[in-house]
């Protein structure tokens, strides 16, 4: 079998990559999060949102944790490739009571991106703990900065429908 067949085949790049997502040639990070939208549109059927959002966090990050050591020796120090730190400050950023809509589901995207993106303080000095939480824990603050903003949208339009944000509501 051919080196890049094999490399395909192995299940650390699969998990790492969210299903292959993080080889896109262009913006990985940003296809990778798209594994959390995923997650987080198959749990909102769920009865216990919130709680199975914060299981699949919690299972995405051990998962991450497990696996960035054997990442950095393969493809190098924090690579790109790795997305399931976008994963989970994705469900970060949607770990509400009720399951988020098809618009608010889109709307945490782009804020989570826009704030993985940008990093302001102190996202980015999360970045020098070594290994995988250092991969992984900058992206869950912006996860957590992406859930504030929000809720912040969604209490600055009290007017609008809450059925807008939110499923059961």
């Amino acid at each position: 079998m051919n080196k890049v067949l094999t490399s395909i085949l192995d299940w650390r790049l699969m998990c790492v990559t969210s299903g292959g997502l993080g080889l896109a040639p262009v913006a990985p990070g940003t296809f990778g999060t798209l594994g959390g939208v995923l997650i987080a549109w198959l749990l909102v059927g769920t009865q216990a949102f919130l709680v199975w959002t914060l299981v699949a966090c919690v299972a995405v990050y051990l998962l991450g944790r497990a696996l960035a050591p054997w990442a950095e020796r393969t493809h190098g120090k924090d690579p790109g490739l790795f997305v399931l730190d976008e994963v989970v400050g994705y469900l970060v950023t949607v770990a509400w009571i009720h399951p988020p809509t098809p618009l608010a589901l889109g709307m945490a995207f782009v804020v989570f991106r826009f704030f993985d993106v940008l990093k302001p303080p102190p996202i980015r000095r999360l970045e020098s703990i070594g290994g995988g939480d250092g991969i992984l824990l900058d992206d869950v603050m912006a996860g957590v900065y992406g859930f504030g903003v929000m809720l912040i949208l969604r209490h600055a339009f009290p007017g609008a429908e809450a059925s807008l944000w939110a499923l059961g509501q």
